[in-house]
């Protein structure tokens, strides 16, 4: 579990722990998650998460449940109130409407996929006005009270139900404020080497997934990148949690995958659909913190080539990763780097490029990548790849082509390694040496980074030198 992560689950807890949330603690809580300045991709987490410790403090005593669901309540509007801000002025403001709705929905104490689709269009057609926003939410929590018991399992059930009817009520009505990373008087990034700068961003990484909580992968058996047989019966990954694809960063990423053609040589285009997705993209990785720490530090080490501004940097992010140029032959715009290095491209009977984890799943998935075991590291300690490990290499098929060694980060956010390629591209050189802590182990690693077209990603890739615990 990432640091900011355990904070959140801490500071709930000790709001839980007495039934109750007092003005002061309020006000320290809006305190809390003002400095904690999550990224918006993780608003949903902390407000699940509010419901998720809650249900912990269950008990056959009604009263204290009461007091439970109106913490709950006012964590969540600490939440919007700092997080948050209207979408948009609607005009219904009748408490009753709302309260009688939300009765309905909670009567069963289920809400299916048929009544989810109904709350949504329900909140559209009666969008509250900038007045009543608050009520609106707190209308579901006072609807809700009705139907608690002393019956722990129903209560669980009822404070899902309430969940939904929130996450239904911030989808419609509200969206995340602007997200500036703030200044950290401790990091100097004009004396910070590439590797501090590594290291810097995988602890930004607040949307980075941790193994056998948001998935689980089984690595099997090691190899030698020569050895031609089969080392792993099953696919690499196990699972992945479904709530992960609505994250926005990881959402918007998986939108660009199926925009191109894996065979070099053949033309590339980019229709006004495709622009539109990939500014949806640039769009959210702009809203993280990695993203924002890379354009100091690029711009920090080097103020003449990159952009002063987010929106200049942005336009940069654009030209290297998008911009299409010719990787073959024949004059045909053909490739970019982002295909390259995140879908993957087939060149010459051999897989070029594809060190992308998110790619890997959806294409094991979907039954085009046979995963054939990782490639032993050189270690120190004579660390094992496992489960745990953040970065792994491997060896696979894709659409029956081989790819004999690739390296990729597990787990890792979108943002996080667009903003690490990105950095060793502007400011760095073609191997770029680093250091990497992931909490259960300790990689020595060299960012390998090529340009092409002059001014493009080429390609961009970690290569494993050690690997050994922590």
């Amino acid at each position: 579990m990432s640091s900011m992560n355990q904070r959140v689950e801490s500071a709930y807890r000790g709001y839980f722990s007495d039934g109750q949330l007092d003005w002061n603690e309020s006000a320290q809580l809006c305190k809390f998650l003002k400095d904690l300045n999550p990224p918006p991709d993780l608003l949903v987490w902390l407000r699940a998460t509010a419901f998720r410790i809650g249900c912990e403090y269950l008990s056959d005593d009604k009263d204290k449940n009461v007091g439970l669901l109106r913490t709950v309540n006012a964590i969540v509007h600490a939440i919007e109130a700092t997080c948050l801000q209207s979408s948009g002025a609607g005009s219904s403001s009748d408490e009753a409407t709302f309260v009688e709705y939300y009765k309905g929905l909670f009567g069963d104490l289920s809400v299916d996929q048929e009544e989810n689709a109904e709350l949504f269009q329900f909140f559209k057609s009666n969008k509250p006005s900038s007045e009543f926003l608050v009520g609106a939410r707190a209308s579901a929590f006072k609807a809700a009270c009705d139907f608690l018991s002393g019956d722990k399992d129903q209560n669980v059930k009822l404070f899902k139900c309430v969940n939904v009817v929130v996450h239904a009520f911030e989808k419609t009505c509200l969206v995340p404020k602007p997200f500036t990373l703030q200044a950290e008087p401790s990091v100097n990034v004009n004396g910070m080497s590439l590797t501090d700068a590594a290291q810097h961003l995988w602890e930004l990484d607040a949307n980075r997934l941790e193994p056998n909580e948001h998935y689980a992968i089984n690595v099997q058996k090691g190899k030698k990148p020569y050895w031609k047989e089969d080392s792993a019966p099953d696919p690499l990954f196990t699972s992945v949690d479904k709530s992960v694809w609505q994250r926005k960063t990881y959402k918007t990423f998986v939108a660009l995958l199926d925009n191109y053609t894996a065979e070099v040589g053949k033309e590339e285009t980019l229709s006004n659909a495709e622009r539109q997705e990939i500014n949806e993209f640039l769009s959210a990785i702009m809203q993280t913190a990695p993203m924002q720490f890379c354009h100091r530090y690029c711009r920090a080490k080097k103020p003449s080539d990159v952009p002063e501004s987010l929106s200049g940097f942005r336009n940069l992010l654009f030209k290297i990763w998008f911009e299409l140029y010719r990787r073959s032959r024949g004059g045909r715009l053909d490739s970019s780097g982002f295909e390259h290095v995140f879908v993957g491209e087939v060149k010459d009977g051999d897989v070029s490029g594809f060190h992308n984890w998110i790619q890997f799943y959806l294409e094991e998935k979907r039954g085009k990548v046979d995963y054939r075991g990782y490639i032993k590291p050189k270690s120190r300690g004579d660390a094992n790849a496992d489960g745990n490990d953040h970065v792994l290499t491997l060896q696979f098929a894709w659409g029956g082509v081989e790819k004999f060694v690739g390296t990729c980060f597990i787990g890792t956010s979108p943002e996080f390694e667009i903003a690490l390629y990105t950095m060793c591209f502007l400011v760095g050189e073609e191997n770029n040496i680093i250091q990497l802590n992931t909490g259960t182990d300790v990689f020595d690693i060299d960012i390998r980074c090529y340009h092409i077209a002059r001014d493009k990603i080429g390609t961009s890739f970690p290569e494993t030198k050690s690997h050994y615990e922590a």
